[in-house]
């Protein structure tokens, strides 16, 4: 059944990244023009379905490609910079465009005529059986079953229109509650949570730049914030204070194997681009934060998880860090690409890691390569060379 809620009391200071006037994500700002028609060119010809697929955007398409061999299956033509995220089932992948999000048939390597519209679309989260869409211009939540998007309509499902259009980021827990962030396009201060009839049950305002969220085992969830992180468990809110004045927590990932969450961590406020060499890891059991100095510097888009917990950072020295979460101790590095720089400019490509099961896909932009990754070995199982060089990352992962 379709539930609108609208909150129109909130009140006090509000929150929120500055959204500018392209489309907005996780790293910052981005811009689109996918309102072209797409096009759509089958590698050797087959249609047939594709075994868990990877969807890689490059300038101006998709490149959808066999999960195990890597094989080119088909590339879609789609001008302008498009973001991909699963969807959360096995076949489909959300592509976030400057119209709005579209949804992928990844399996089938069709898009589909799925769409939520509305300016700057932004984060997508998946938890307990639901994804979330987060449409900065807009404000409004969007929540639904992925399991629906197979029968080819658009899924019925709950929403939610924020006091203020915000870049913002919700995401629904089991039990029905809606967490999702306070903001307006000059300031955001930190979240609330609706009950599953859309009563407001808790409120905190004390997570100064609140950007990105991540889930941790037994569903504590946290969301960073410039000075910690701020976690909501058990129907109540926790601030976990960074040891530092500005210590900004915007990147995180969860794994449902372990009660510790990976974060990054930036202490520059004035820094065009600070490149930070140290993550953060914070316990929800004990609400208390950990920063380890990796001694590489990395991007928002190097931070993974394991199919144990581990934590997976893909640095500038061309490896993937594994670490151990609950003592901050790198158990490993595996090999993946050569040495890089993060470009100043967010939407440039930079290598980036995917995590699906025992497997770590990493691009190298600047050979227009593809890799995947054995995690428990550490050997390469699989490349390929693309015919142009790739940005942004993901797949289909079903069953949350």
């Amino acid at each position: 059944m379709n539930q609108t809620i609208r909150n129109r009391s909130l009140t006090g200071a509000a929150l929120a990244l500055a959204v500018s006037t392209v489309l907005t994500a996780c790293g910052g700002d981005t811009g689109s023009s996918s309102d072209a028609k797409a096009k759509e060119t089958p590698a050797g010809g087959s249609a047939a379905p594709v075994a868990d697929p990877l969807v890689a955007g490059y300038d101006g398409g998709l490149y959808i490609l066999d999960g195990g061999s890597l094989k080119l299956a088909k590339t879609i033509e789609l001008p302008g910079f498009n973001r991909v995220n699963p969807a959360g089932d096995d076949d489909h992948v959300v592509i976030s465009t400057d119209a709005g999000f579209r949804i992928l048939d990844a399996t089938g390597q069709t898009l589909t005529d799925i769409t939520y519209d509305g300016a700057k679309p932004g984060h997508v989260v998946r938890h307990a059986g639901k994804t979330v869409l987060f449409t900065d211009g807009t404000g409004k939540v969007n929540v639904f079953d992925p399991a629906e998007l197979g029968k080819g309509k658009k899924p019925a499902g709950r929403t939610y229109t924020s006091a203020e259009a915000h870049h913002g980021v919700a995401i629904e827990l089991s039990n029905g509650e809606l967490l999702s962030t306070l903001g307006t396009e000059e300031k955001r201060t930190g979240a609330l949570v609706l009950d599953k009839d859309g009563k407001e049950t808790a409120r905190n305002e004390n997570c100064p730049g609140v950007h990105g969220e991540a889930a941790a085992q037994g569903e504590a969830v946290a969301v960073g914030c410039e000075d910690g992180v701020l976690i909501y468990k058990d129907g109540r809110f926790t601030k976990v204070d960074a040891p530092d004045a500005y210590g900004r927590i915007g990147n995180q990932a969860g794994s449902e194997e372990s009660p510790v969450l990976l974060g990054d961590y930036k202490t520059d406020p004035e820094a065009e681009l600070e490149r930070p060499t140290r993550i953060s890891l914070i316990d929800t059991r004990t609400a208390k934060l950990r920063i380890v100095d990796l001694g590489t510097s990395y991007s928002f888009r190097s931070l993974a998880r394991g199919p144990h917990g581990e934590a997976l950072v893909l640095g500038t020295d061309g490896a993937v860090h594994v670490i151990d979460p609950e003592t901050g101790d790198v158990e490993k590095k595996i090999p993946a690409v050569g040495e890089w720089q993060e470009p100043l400019d967010w939407q440039q490509p930079r290598p980036t890691l995917f995590v699906r099961d025992h497997t770590a896909y990493v691009s190298d932009p600047s050979k227009s390569a593809l890799h995947a990754i054995d995690l428990e070995s550490g050997k390469k199982r699989a490349s390929v060379t693309l015919p142009k060089s790739t940005n942004e990352l993901s797949g289909v992962v079903p069953g949350h």
